[in-house]
This record gives structure tokens, sequence and C-alpha cells, in this order.
């Protein structure tokens, strides 16, 4: 593989701010941290920080409801990760060109899930962009492939036919040997809704869950909705305001989160699969709705349709928020989230 040393890296996870009155990412209050009845954990999961924020009267039950959460999350995690090797979702990787491969119906459903977010965006959502192997944009190993990887594996790209999904049998296929899955874009948000739903069955009612800026919130904080801070994408450390939340998801996707720098050019995580380079559409997108499924994918998907496509898809979709700031940095936002921004 060629790869070259770029300029400059960074590791720019999804960020967002949260909670009462303002919490940023990775930050705690004192006077929230104080109470009694909060509880307040993290870890490393999906390698980004993910942070949990409980209330309830019973803290020894907060506590455990935090660990069954983590490790269900995990549990998940380990699953769906293609760095795994002894998973299913590398099961399926080895296996493409030869057989289909029986998969747990967790991860059968982040498949459908796949499968919806690349129809509905035209392919700009394609989760064989796994394909694409030589970027690397880790700090430990950092590389940018050559114009003949890119072309060479650009043609394993293809979901629409090259990702056999039989539900009846619970199996997955990849047609084309080489082919390979990427679940980034679409696994994280239901792992998180998995750990929500671990601390629901264990009665917690007050929850907001943090995934490296994959925000899942219910019920309130001290009587009050939970406090979602939203990153600008032209100027990450700041933030354009802030949104209430009682129930619902809010999705964050930028050129900002993870990237590369090579000769002044900024070189993102988000690949287009049509080009297998780095998308050049928004600069950042911002999602809020109470449904995952109008969300899971969208992000990155509307990052490689652009600004317009993503205009369109939010007015012609009920119930989805968004704040895009498009490639020549202009900001807009749906009538819905210029209705829930406020001022931080």
């Amino acid at each position: 593989m060629t790869s070259h040393t770029p300029d400059r890296i960074q590791l720019g996870r999804r960020r967002l701010a949260f909670a009462l009155p303002l919490l940023a990412c990775g930050l705690v209050v004192p006077s929230v941290q104080a109470r009694a009845d909060v509880h307040q954990t993290a870890q490393i999961l999906m390698g980004t920080r993910v942070d949990l924020t409980l209330q309830g009267n019973e803290s020894a039950a907060l506590v455990e409801a935090a660990k069954a959460a983590f490790t269900e999350m995990n549990r998940l995690a380990d699953m769906m990760s293609r760095y795994r090797v002894a998973n299913a979702l590398n099961a399926i990787n080895l296996m493409a060109g030869l057989q289909p491969v029986p998969v747990p119906p967790e991860l059968l459903r982040v498949l459908l899930m796949a499968r919806q977010a690349g129809q509905a965006s035209g392919g700009a959502f394609d989760a064989t962009v796994g394909s694409l192997r030589g970027w690397d944009f880790s700090p430990e190993h950092p590389s940018i492939p050559s114009k003949q990887q890119i072309a060479a594996q650009l043609r394993l790209v293809d979901q629409k036919a090259g990702l056999v999904i039989n539900e009846h049998a619970g199996t997955a296929y990849l047609t084309q040997r080489g082919m390979l899955l990427d679940l980034g874009g679409v696994a994280k948000l239901p792992i998180l809704q998995a750990g929500l739903r671990q601390l629901q069955s264990r009665g917690v009612v007050n929850a907001m869950i943090n995934g490296g800026g994959d925000v899942l919130a219910m019920g309130r904080l001290n009587g009050r909705p939970w406090r979602v801070g939203l990153r600008d994408p032209r100027q990450p450390s700041q933030l354009l305001g802030a949104v209430s939340l009682t129930q619902g998801f809010v999705a964050a996707s930028g050129d900002y989160e993870r990237f590369l720098m090579q000769g002044g050019k900024r070189l993102h995580h988000i690949l287009d699969p049509k080009t297998g380079y780095p998308s050049t559409g928004p600069h950042g997108v911002t999602l809020i709705s109470e449904q995952l499924e109008l969300i899971n994918g969208l992000g990155a998907a509307l990052m490689v349709a652009g600004g317009d496509a993503g205009r369109s898809r939010v007015a012609n979709t009920p119930g989805l928020d968004a704040l895009i700031v498009d490639a020549d940095s202009s900001l807009w936002l749906s009538p819905g989230m210029a209705q829930r921004l406020k001022h931080a």
C-alpha cells in the first residue's frame, strides 16, 4: 500500500454539549455531580467516549442500570466492529464472494437499516465503502491511498448490488471477493438505543446517553428538559446554540470530526461512495428526531449528497429537524430546528 505522511492529523470526534444549564462533552458541572439522585459514568466505546447521566431516587439502582447498559452496548459494539476478528461482521467480510453468513438479529437489523439508508439516499450512503481500505484517519497510522488504489477498490463499492440480505434465513452475503462492510455510519445509534432500553427495563425514566456527539435522551434532569448544545461546524469549538429534549435523538456529522491535513487541504473520514474520496458537500449536518429510522445513516448521506439534496430530503420528511452548514459555509435551519435552537 502506498501511503503519504500528512502535514497534520487530528482525530476530532463528534462532540456536543449537554445537560443543565449546559455541559460540554466530557466536562462535569459540580452542582449536577454533587446531587445524590444523579449518577454519571463514562466508558470508551466504539472508539469514542460514551457518557451516561441518569437521575432517580435509588442511587444503587442507577449504578446497576448503568452497568447493564454498558454491558449491552459493549456486546453489540464487539459484534458490529470491523476491527474485531471473531465476530459476525468480520465473517461476512471474510466470506465475501463465497457464501452467505448467519448473523445475529441485532446485526441483521443494522444491515437492513444500512440497506434502507442506501436506497433512500440514492446511493449517497453505502456501507461497502469499507472496501476502500487505503484510508486511515487514526493518529497512530494515518494514510492516504494512491489514485491507483482508489480506482482499483472503487469497483467493490456497490451496496445495492453487492449486499444480499435474506431476512427469512437470517443471513448476509457480499457478492464479490474483497468487498468489506463498514457499519460505522449506522451501528452507533442502534447500539446506544439498546443501552437506553436497558435503562428503561430497569425502571430508569430520566437519562441521557452522549456517544461522541450522538445523543439519546428521555425524561428530564432536575425537572427540566435536557439541553444539548450544537457545535458550529465552521468553528467546532463554538456552539451555535442549544436545543431542549425530553425524548429523541440528536445526531451530528461533520468534516471536523476525523481528518487528515495534506497540502493545506482537509481530508475527512466521510467518503463519497461514487468517487472514493472524502465528500465535498456540507461541512456539517445535525439531525433531530424521535424516530431512529429517520436519521440513522442520514447525516453521512447528506454530507455526500450536498446541501440542496439535504434541504429537499428534510422538507419532505415529517418528524425530522435539521441544521446544515453548506460547503460555502452558509447556515440553513429547517423550520422545526429554527424553533428548537436557542442561545446557549
